[in-house]
């Protein structure tokens, strides 16, 4: 069993970059999600990551810098456009997607020519790619296409027994996965919305396509139709329209944007107090994972306003229901 070292310690951060170096996998939290995490340039320990989380070679992985002047190191065509994104929302939940250097291994980007790379915010994840002086390429820590991991104990329940070191930097404060944006062709293109809302990006750079969740994109992680999904069924039901009624003898669960009244369901959970998107990410996964461990048949889930982060929730909800 993975042990579970205080983040905050620096005897923990040298211990989780050694185990790096050597070679192994370190779970670590950033602002999004926890993640796992193998030096991006070691392609042995990149092929654990796959291994451990049963994931298909064809989805790629975000490499994680501990300086945006690292760059240009392990990518090409660094535009005006990636400059003022990086100026604005490194470090922070906002993932790139430019034309790669041959340093980094086809593993890591499924053969594409192109790399995913973010300079997260968390404080520990900064520390531990400043102590290790590499890049780490770290998808969420948990099995493919189930729902993402956002504490420790998430982390340790679902592959504990696959890991040396777990860095414990509690809760995660955004909660939902870093935006992809690709900056590879003249119009830049919304792969995944996250953390870092489309108008964010907008304001920034200009109008950008999104990529919609039917349109799976191979060069972000992500993208395919079904994701983030707990075991339990999940029915989304659009803002406005009436909660279809648990039949009789059906253990539903329910899934509200903000409390209201109800009957008839087992377990409910609300993501916001009052209807803050924002607060809404950070519960979504540790919402989805309560349900999915309350035995029950099926989980009816309310949309939330599709604008800001909520885009972010709406992709995962829509995925983990397909």
């Amino acid at each position: 069993m993975a042990t579970l070292l205080d983040g905050t310690d620096p005897r923990a951060i040298r211990l989780a970059t050694e185990a790096l170096r050597a070679g192994e996998l370190v779970a670590f939290p950033t602002e999004t999600v926890y993640g796992l995490g193998a030096n991006a340039l070691d392609e042995r320990a990149v092929a654990q990551i796959f291994a451990v989380k049963n994931r298909p070679h064809f989805d790629p992985l975000i490499v994680h810098l501990a300086d945006k002047e690292l760059v240009s190191q392990y990518a090409t065509d660094i535009d005006h456009r990636a400059i003022a994104l990086m100026e604005r929302f490194w470090p922070g939940p906002l993932t790139l997607v430019l034309h790669k250097r041959p340093i980094i291994p086809d593993l890591v980007t499924a053969g594409f020519d192109t790399v995913a790379l973010r300079m997260p915010s968390h404080p520990i994840a900064r520390a531990l790619l400043q102590e290790a002086h590499l890049p780490v390429a770290a998808p969420s820590a948990n099995p493919f296409g189930y729902v993402s991991p956002t504490t420790a104990e998430h982390v340790q329940d679902m592959l504990g027994d696959a890991l040396k070191f777990i860095l414990d930097g509690g809760p995660c404060a955004v909660g939902v996965e870093s935006t992809v944006c690709a900056l590879i062709e003249e119009q830049a293109v919304i792969l995944r919305p996250g953390g870092v809302s489309v108008e964010e990006i907008e304001a920034v750079i200009g109008p950008v396509t999104i990529r919609v969740s039917s349109q799976p994109d191979r060069r972000s992680p992500g993208t395919l139709p079904s994701h983030y999904a707990p075991r339990v069924p999940l029915q989304l039901v659009a803002c406005g329209v009436p909660l279809p009624r648990p039949g009789v003898g059906e253990r539903n669960g329910l899934l509200l944007f903000k409390p209201r009244p109800v009957e008839g369901y087992v377990a409910v959970e609300s993501l916001s107090r009052d209807g803050n998107l924002r607060e809404a990410a950070v519960n979504l996964f540790a919402a989805l994972r309560r349900l999915d461990n309350a035995g029950l048949d099926r989980v009816i889930v309310e949309s939330v306003p599709e604008y800001g982060i909520g885009r972010a929730i709406m992709d995962r909800l829509r995925r983990a229901a397909a």
